[in-house]
């Protein structure tokens, strides 16, 4: 089979090897290696996550709930397993942060491994949190159109810092 065989053929059988059914050729961008082709709006990278994230600990820290709601979607979904609340929508994670008057007390969210599957925009990250007491926890998220629409979080309260929290098994 010659080179151009292949080429051509490509654009018609990998739409129908994934179960698409459309024979759209891929868009290709003369000059652009693959990995700085266009890829589609909404999707985040894995740095574009892991920004988004530290604004969000920006935003919790400042004890700003608008600027920490503006990251999730407008039907967002929030959980602390095993707690039975589920937190759903803007409006309710608005005043689950502080709303308005922000929350009585000081906040310090803080991120110590973030990690991002850029096919499925899915995520996960290990934090310290402390407000009234310190949790270690957690947490992961699913992303769409660029914001948060699911965050699932666990966590331990502990005393502890995050070095004697993990002990020996530290990465």
């Amino acid at each position: 089979m010659r080179p151009s065989t292949v080429w051509f053929g490509l654009p018609l059988l990998v739409p129908l090897l994934l179960g698409s059914g459309e024979h759209t050729p891929p868009r290709v961008v003369p000059g652009l290696a693959a990995s700085q082709a266009p890829r589609p709006a909404g999707r985040l990278t894995t740095t574009e996550f892991k920004a988004l994230m530290n604004r969000l600990a920006d935003a919790w820290n400042a004890n700003d709930a608008r600027r920490a709601v503006e990251l999730f979607t407008e039907d967002a979904v929030y959980s602390a397993p095993p707690e039975g609340r589920v937190r759903r929508g803007r409006d309710e994670l608005f005043r689950f942060f502080g709303g308005t008057s922000g929350r009585p007390h000081p906040m310090r969210m803080e991120w110590h491994h973030l990690v991002f599957d850029e096919a499925s925009q899915i995520g996960a990250g290990e934090y310290t949190f402390t407000y009234e007491t310190r949790t270690h926890g957690t947490t992961m998220v699913r992303i769409v159109g660029g914001r948060i629409a699911n965050w699932r979080e666990y966590e331990q309260a502990s005393p502890l810092d995050w070095e004697e929290f993990v002990g020996p098994n530290r990465f």
